[in-house]
């Protein structure tokens, strides 16, 4: 019964996107403290799950998000889509339908290698985990050419974390990071923000009227990145974090034990290892064996250039 409640709870979450833990509750017949029990447990499972207290508060999951490729096989779609078929023509239920669409659009896209996303091609292959970050980049550039104000949580360098409605205006890509400039009603002017920290991205439905803004305006900072790729294996310490989130993309850092540790898929060119040295203690190559062999012979270099 509790995995059932648990993928009970995933799809009522694919299909609203937001719903209070009283409202699960009595769906499911358990308690409140069971619910956030549950919805803890599909967070460790990787599924980006948010939990807002307050009296506008609620449980989220990010519209960025989809199933995992291969979460069921295609007749296990098959049967799914029956079933909520068989439901929406007892229940003409606006949920039922939207879960009917998602499962639907899953099942076309994992015969979809690849895509194009509205009046941009989406290459992200680069960075960390590419079909995580080219959803979101997808929906950003949705709502920015739709005008829709989208709920994001963003996690800003600094280490803070907020829950804001934004008007996007502008998307930007130069030197392969992406911002998005947009007009912040939590801090009431423009903000740039980084693709890459928006934890989570919930469209609201509502539509605006775009302000006037000068692109010169815009501050940006970049780094590089190249060509080749390789996967590897960093733990980070605590120090660390702000510039390991945003060059390893937040969705990627995560705490085990009261340490961090990221998993990503990198561009191997001539800026890799002086980026990694350029951290310093607080960041050390786990893996591949070869990356970090590299680093330790840079880093005997370097210090061999120091030595009296």
């Amino acid at each position: 019964m509790k995995y059932q409640i648990m993928i009970g709870i995933l799809f009522t979450l694919l299909a609203k996107r937001k719903v209070s833990a009283g409202e699960l509750a009595k769906k499911y017949e358990c308690s409140t403290r069971s619910i956030y029990r549950y919805v803890e447990e599909l967070i460790v499972a990787g599924i980006p799950v948010d939990i807002a207290r307050g009296a506008n508060g609620g449980i989220y999951i990010s519209d960025a998000y989809k199933l995992p490729k291969g979460f069921m096989t295609k007749e296990e779609y098959g049967r799914t889509v029956d079933a909520l078929q068989a439901m929406l023509s007892e229940s003409n239920d606006p949920a039922l339908k939207s879960a009917l669409e998602k499962v639907t659009a899953q099942l076309k896209s994992e015969r979809i290698e690849g895509g194009v996303s509205g009046n941009i091609l989406v290459d992200s292959g680069t960075w960390g985990d590419e079909r995580k970050f080219s959803e979101k980049l997808s929906l950003v550039e949705q709502a920015t050419a739709e005008c829709e104000a989208i709920e994001i949580d963003y996690t800003a360098r600094t280490g803070e974390r907020t829950r804001r409605v934004v008007l996007p205006h502008l998307l930007i890509y130069k030197q392969r990071i992406w911002y998005l400039y947009a007009y912040c009603r939590l801090r009431g002017d423009f903000r740039t923000f980084k693709v890459g920290r928006m934890r989570s991205i919930v469209r609201t439905g509502e539509r605006f009227e775009k302000l006037p803004f000068e692109k010169e305006s815009i501050p940006l900072s970049f780094w590089r990145d190249g060509e080749n790729d390789v996967e590897a294996r960093f733990e980070i310490a605590p120090e660390t974090l702000p510039f390991a989130e945003e060059w390893l993309g937040i969705e990627n850092v995560r705490e085990e034990g009261g340490k961090f540790y990221a998993d990503v898929t990198l561009p191997d060119d001539e800026s890799l290892i002086g980026t990694i040295l350029s951290v310093g203690a607080g960041l050390t190559v786990l893996a591949p064996k070869e990356l970090r062999e590299r680093v330790k012979h840079e880093a005997e270099k370097l210090l061999a250039g120091y030595k009296d």
